[in-house]
């Protein structure tokens, strides 16, 4: 068997064109996250190149985190765990004194033009519409997170024949399931605000006193933007601890 080609921009070194064509088969769900992949001899016999080349496209997206490996089982798919990322920063204590994993409220779904902060994150043209949610994190019923997220209504359409009280609690793993778009990775920036008329109906906050906002925007392996969030929460919830050695 002949050889797969490798791109073709020969102005690039072999590994990187070997990294890329492996990012574009991830990318396009050939290989699945939490599968492994193949060997390094698989690959130098199929991609034509050696063993070191391979070895050296692996560890780039090794570092990139999109490939894990796992000592003695092989080289897999890393499948990102975004659910407890916001809430490091927060208690989520119950009356009980327990610790909580929030539950999950969607408030509002519909297809709307995306606003210029939305549109900017996602790389789309002006009036292209993105489909919008509200979503709302309680524990034992009482709101600690509002959040409104953006999704491209061209990726997402299937999504829009979903009733709101029909999204499961963990979204990223459903839009997987229902349009085939995987989150690999994402970029978050904290800042601190003010709650407005709105928000503190909705947390149960005075207007005005502080809350943190937490701006999310999530990427495909093809670093593709799929999703654009914003979460807010109390201040009076939130913590920061950070070990320095």
């Amino acid at each position: 068997m002949s050889p797969t080609p490798l791109g073709q921009d020969e102005r690039l070194p072999l590994y990187q064109r070997l990294h890329d064509e492996m990012l574009a088969k991830i990318a396009a769900g050939e290989w699945l996250p939490g599968e492994a992949i193949p060997t390094e001899a698989e690959l130098t016999r199929q991609y034509g190149v050696a063993v070191g080349t391979v070895r050296k496209a692996v560890e780039t997206l090794v570092a990139e985190g999109l490939l894990l490996r796992a000592q003695g089982r092989g080289t897999f798919v890393r499948r990102p765990n975004f659910d407890g990322s916001l809430f490091r920063f927060f208690r989520q204590i119950s009356a009980s004194g327990q610790s909580q994993v929030p539950q999950s409220r969607i408030l509002l779904s519909r297809l709307e033009p995306a606003e210029e902060t939305a549109r900017q994150a996602l790389n789309l043209q002006p009036g292209e519409h993105c489909l919008y949610l509200e979503r709302l994190r309680l524990i034992e019923e009482q709101p600690m997170f509002h959040e409104r997220i953006w999704l491209p209504a061209s990726r997402f359409s299937a999504l829009q024949a979903i009733e709101p009280g029909e999204f499961p609690p963990l979204l990223y793993p459903f839009y997987e399931q229902q349009c085939g778009q995987r989150i690999a990775s994402a970029q978050e920036t904290l800042t601190i605000s003010c709650a407005d008329e709105s928000l503190s109906a909705i947390l149960g906050v005075t207007v005005g006193s502080p809350v943190v906002v937490i701006a999310r925007k999530a990427q495909g392996y093809d670093r593709t933007p799929l999703e654009y969030r914003i979460s807010r929460a109390a201040a009076e919830n939130f913590r920061y601890q950070v070990d320095i050695c």
